[in-house]
């Protein structure tokens, strides 16, 4: 007579197979944890100290000495080995970090602006990068490290200036920005637009010299600027200060208020670890008592099955069942 080898009420024994899958499961949790807190210390290195103000350069662009030349944009081009180097860039895409805009005065005149990444002093796209893809330096550019992107495009949705250009022709999905020439600012040198610029329209330095002196220029010239530096405040500050003749919403500028954006994203990357993990917690526990009733209702199912089949071999062996 066939007897159940288990209870329906019996644990299951862990199975090799099932135990990969739990630990699989494990492991992911501890990985998205680890990412995440990777992404959570690049967020905590985009708020800079006293101490690293001190260190932080940045560029003064006055736009009443820019003549539209495009002599910065092409050289950005070349220092930063992008397609098409002779061609003068119109947009920020994945072929150009940097590019001149051409707007209007009330006179109808041309008024030059060039646009880039601002380099923020507390950038939104640190803290919204889920995998420590962007980090803010001490000297104050902003880089990008494309082998750490996942492409999620977090970046581009943090950024109040829309800067981060996404490449749609590349298949791993990875961004572009400028990165105020990192490279050429850790050995001393310029970067590249500022070095190529005729007009004297660039200006490379400290932080904190810069704003000191766009005042001094506007105090001197009331009549050749408007007094707002921009940038100096914006959104916690910017590496790149601007000098206008005209109000900056009139060139396309968005009137943004002093608070830094990145703090409301660095308060949830804080959380996220703790809440990637429980979530992965939640979804394996989930995950083996699923899997645990399932094996039990297939036992039950096949211990129905056997003791129907008993009952019938009993009565076709039964001498006293009628044919």
């Amino acid at each position: 007579m066939m007897q159940p080898t288990a209870s329906p009420t019996q644990p299951c024994n862990l199975t090799r197979r099932a135990f990969v899958k739990q630990a699989g499961l494990g492991a992911a949790a501890i990985a998205a944890s680890t990412l995440l807190a990777d992404a959570q210390s690049a967020a905590a290195n985009s708020e800079p100290t006293p101490a690293a103000e001190d260190l932080a350069v940045g560029v003064m662009i006055d736009l009443t000495r820019c003549n539209g030349c495009q002599s910065c944009a092409l050289a950005c081009k070349v220092a930063n080995r992008m397609p098409q180097p002779e061609t003068v860039p119109t947009k920020l895409d994945s072929s150009a970090l940097s590019f001149v805009d051409t707007r209007q005065n009330a006179a109808g005149e041309a008024v030059f602006v060039k646009r880039q990444c601002m380099n923020c002093v507390h950038p939104a796209c640190v803290s919204a990068c889920t995998v420590g893809a962007l980090r803010k330096t001490a000297e104050g550019p902003v880089t990008y490290e494309s082998s750490k992107c996942i492409g999620c495009r977090y970046c581009q949705y943090a950024c109040p200036f829309g800067v981060p250009a996404y490449e749609w022709d590349n298949v791993f999905g990875l961004i572009s920005k400028c990165q105020m020439c990192f490279q050429r600012v850790a050995v001393g040198q310029q970067p590249a637009c500022v070095a190529a610029c005729p007009n004297g329209a660039l200006h490379f330095g400290k932080r904190q010299a810069l704003v000191a002196q766009a005042h001094a220029l506007i105090e001197s010239m009331p009549d050749r600027y408007i007094d707002h530096v921009y940038g100096e405040h914006e959104v916690g500050g910017t590496s790149m200060l601007y000098l206008s003749a005209i109000p900056f919403t009139s060139l396309g500028f968005p009137a943004l208020g002093d608070a830094s954006i990145s703090r409301y994203a660095e308060a949830v990357m804080q959380m996220t670890p703790a809440v990637a993990v429980t979530v992965a917690s939640l979804a394996t526990g989930i995950h083996l008592l699923l899997r645990r009733r399932q094996r039990v209702a297939e036992f039950t199912f096949q211990h129905e099955q056997a003791k129907d089949h008993l009952e019938t071999e009993s009565k076709r062996l039964d001498p006293r069942t009628p044919e």
